[in-house]
């Protein structure tokens, strides 16, 4: 019976004590290789194909969305790099260098066209105002920017007059200012009135006139309560469709007349 005990113990005591994660310690199959190997030879040739061969590189450009702007005129300032690779095309630097170039533009999109192009969709300023200026026209659009002077102006865009020189109003709001306010003005008349709007006439901050056709004219005063205003302008036109003057400037008490 010693003699077996003994002999448990030296086989127990002849076992190597196993190390703290030799367990998890694996050697990478053949097979997993393989895959590795494979995996990056997929992405190399991802890379070449994109920056190194001539399957995707930059061999035209298209322009949509343009009405004064010409493509041409659109295409030559984008400058697209053609024979460059598509997917190295900055599309961030053309926006920005379009939008500062051509003010006229709004907002421009430049998109990649797999595999060969360029897209250029183009959304211009319209004007909703017109400031004279030395015989030409300065364009206007609904943020108040003025983007463009052109020597004929758009028809149906109403003409803005600022006749503010040595007015109160400009101590404390300039010139630009009254143009914002001239333009929310415009922006929040009825459609069917807005088109018939000839002159916005400012001298001051809390005296704005609209000109009509017929010669017809709106007292708005300032450039507060205009949706009410609005509301107030189109009932009054309707209960005395013969009037040729119309006050909505306090729209609580409005007026027409007849001249």
């Amino acid at each position: 019976m010693a003699a077996k005990s003994g002999s448990s113990r030296s086989e127990g005591s002849s076992r190597q004590p196993s190390r703290p994660g030799a367990r998890n310690l694996r050697v990478p199959g053949p097979r997993a290789l393989l895959l590795g190997l494979a995996g990056l030879a997929l992405l190399a040739g991802g890379i070449w194909a994109l920056y190194g061969s001539t399957w995707f590189r930059v061999e035209k450009v298209s322009t949509s969305g343009t009405a004064v702007l010409t493509p041409e005129q659109v295409e030559r300032v984008a400058a697209v790099p053609l024979g460059a690779p598509l997917v190295s095309v900055d599309t961030d630097g053309i926006e920005a260098r379009l939008r500062r170039e051509l003010p006229r533009i709004d907002r421009v999109d430049v998109v990649r066209s797999w595999p060969h192009g360029i897209g250029l969709k183009v959304t211009e300023r319209r004007p909703v105002l017109l400031l004279e200026n030395g015989g030409k026209f300065v364009e206007v659009d609904s943020g108040g920017v003025r983007f463009a002077t052109v020597a004929t102006p758009l028809r149906g865009v109403p003409r803005l007059r600022l006749d503010v020189a040595g007015s109160p109003s400009l101590r404390r709001f300039d010139a630009q200012r009254l143009l914002t306010v001239a333009v929310g003005v415009t922006g929040e008349l009825p459609e069917k009135i807005a088109q018939d709007v000839r002159v916005v006439r400012i001298i001051s901050f809390d005296s704005i006139t609209l000109e009509l056709g017929k010669d017809r004219t709106v007292f708005w005063g300032s450039g507060e309560d205009g949706p009410v205003k609005a509301r107030v302008l189109t009932a009054l036109m309707k209960a005395t469709p013969k009037a040729g003057h119309f006050d909505v400037s306090a729209p609580t008490a409005p007026a027409s007349s007849r001249s």
